[in-house]
């Protein structure tokens, strides 16, 4: 059914077939004067059909300096041929591309096309995806963001309720946008995963009967915890060796999984440790501007919680947050909340704006 031999491949581009030979160097394709968006994915197409087994991806860099690594075509196909099989995707389907092909998660939607013969749209990567084509797509990959901007308006939010299988991934969503969601006819999927499982290894539906609070792995993935609650993935069809993450996790006993926060973002605050995401959700409901949660050195507690905002907050909001020791020990104003060309708060930023402001 899959196509995962890469000579054997073509690529669909809004309706026209592309060859291997036609990347490699024997003219170039129509689609790839359309537009730099175009040209970007011709670009990533040259590096598919070379001879190397290689490619390099980049990490998005949400809590440091992006890196790249050399990731396994074979591997990126049965990462594909995963969730291809799991979505029901067929040859033939319409795809939109709108993340960018520098990140796993433009080239793995790409691959998708490439092994199971989907007919992909590229549509330049911004914040409102579906503003400019009216196409009605069988499959979408999109960050929070973008799905977020995307129900502000009519016709976009007409739009999105018509991919058939739309799946968001790159950041937490939010429970009032999961709220949003809930009642939404098509499949809606959180994913989870990073840029060394080549994208998710886990789905979490996000409406209809089987909508849930917890990721279901992908079939031959196994979980475990660390002493410390890390989780720690085995998921030998995309990645050589276990994956030791810092991402703090509950397991059911189904095998299941929720994801309480990042390690790397647990604040030692006089020696209760607390999760920056967690203090985030209790203050979600009580904040209007967009706030993120960091962490200063302090001479007394080791760290303090700092609450940074693009707006000016009412401290007396917060004195009621349980328990008390999530209430934020200073709150500083910023001119905007950095974050990570794939939509992620830049954590590593944002703390060392924190400290300039001390």
């Amino acid at each position: 059914m899959y196509r995962l031999h890469v000579e054997r491949q073509t690529i669909t581009v809004e309706g026209g077939t592309c060859t291997p030979d036609m990347f490699r160097g024997k003219g170039i394709p129509a689609f790839a004067l359309k537009s730099d968006f175009h040209r970007d994915l011709y670009s990533f197409l040259e590096d598919w059909f070379s001879r190397s087994p290689f490619l390099k991806v980049q990490t998005s860099g949400s809590t440091g300096i992006p890196k790249e690594m050399p990731a396994e075509k074979e591997r990126m196909m049965r990462s594909a041929e995963s969730t291809c099989s799991f979505l029901g995707l067929k040859e033939g389907d319409k795809a939109l591309l709108c993340m960018s092909t520098d990140y796993i998660a433009g080239k793995m939607m790409v691959v998708r096309a490439l092994i199971a013969g989907l007919d992909l749209y590229p549509v330049a990567p911004s914040g409102n995806p579906l503003r400019e084509t009216a196409v009605k797509f069988d499959f979408a990959a999109m960050i929070p963001m973008q799905v977020y901007n995307s129900l502000q308006s009519e016709k976009e939010k007409e739009r999105l309720k018509e991919i058939r299988e739309l799946i968001i991934g790159g950041g937490a969503i939010d429970s009032r946008l999961e709220g949003e969601l809930r009642s939404f006819p098509n499949n809606v999927y959180s994913t989870y995963g990073m840029t060394e499982t080549l994208s998710h290894i886990a789905m979490r539906k996000l409406n209809g009967k089987d909508a849930s609070g917890s990721y279901v792995p992908l079939p031959s993935v196994a979980l475990f915890l660390s002493e410390d609650n890390a989780l720690i993935i085995d998921a030998p069809l995309v990645a050589g060796e276990r994956l030791y993450t810092n991402d703090i996790a509950e397991i059911n006993k189904d095998g299941g999984f929720r994801i309480i926060g990042r390690k790397d973002n647990m604040i030692n605050s006089g020696g209760i440790k607390i999760q920056a995401e967690e203090v985030e959700a209790l203050l979600k409901p009580l904040l209007k501007h967009k706030f993120a949660i960091t962490s200063m050195p302090d001479a007394r507690f080791g760290e303090i919680i700092v609450l940074a905002t693009e707006g000016d907050v009412d401290g007396s909001v917060l004195k009621d947050m349980q328990p008390v020791y999530y209430i934020p020990k200073k709150i500083i104003k910023v001119d905007a909340i950095p974050m990570t060309e794939t939509g992620k708060i830049n954590r590593a930023a944002l703390k060392k704006q924190a400290s300039a402001l001390k």
